[in-house]
């Protein structure tokens, strides 16, 4: 299920912004005026789309969509009258926000929603990726140190070390990470 915060200053935009993003099939719109109610409610929901239709009722936007792109996983479209776009783009763009000039098209609208969920998809599933990278280095570096516990303590060769561990993993039916860890608590201080 797809959350968007949508921040719009005026009434009317907000209105209309949130009965496209319901069409474009967003089930759950929650629809703020100002900056501060926005940042509020960032810091108690996690949203997929951030849209922040500038000016709002108390700043621009483009520090709420900075601020926005950098503690979340969401995507963020900030909406800016086309001639402050460019000088609005090169402030934020850094941050992983994309920046649309008004007027816009409701064409232009879909497709920029489309692009922004899209790499963030890609985004997610990259850090995901990253994720058991991480674990699997640190399911190595642990082995390694249990090797070296092994070699050290038992006087084992790195070899038989290594099959220790592995045979450990497989008799007790543990990971090696497991195996490692008890052999950490067993051998060291």
């Amino acid at each position: 299920m797809d959350t968007v915060l949508l921040a719009a200053g005026a009434d009317k935009s907000r209105d209309s912004l949130a009965a496209l993003l319901k069409a474009d099939g967003f089930s759950r719109v929650l629809p703020v005026s100002s900056g501060g109610e926005a940042r509020r409610c960032l810091v108690q929901g996690d949203f997929d789309l951030v849209v922040i239709n500038a000016p709002l009722s108390d700043e621009f936007g483009h520090d709420l969509s900075v601020q926005a792109a950098e503690s979340s996983s969401a995507g963020v479209i900030l909406l800016v009258k086309s001639e402050l776009a460019d000088d609005i783009s090169a402030q934020v763009e850094d941050f992983g926000v994309l920046v649309v000039s008004k007027p816009l098209s409701r064409q232009l609208f879909y497709q920029s929603i489309k692009l922004v969920m899209v790499t963030r998809r890609r985004i997610l599933g990259l850090k995901t990726e990253n994720d058991k990278l991480q674990n699997k280095i640190e399911e190595i570096r642990l082995v390694n140190r249990a090797k070296c516990v092994l070699i050290q303590v038992l006087k084992l060769t790195e070899p038989q070390a290594h099959r220790y561990i592995e045979k450990q993993a497989m008799d007790l039916r543990l990971t090696r990470r497991a195996v490692a860890e008890n052999i950490l608590k067993t051998y060291e201080c």
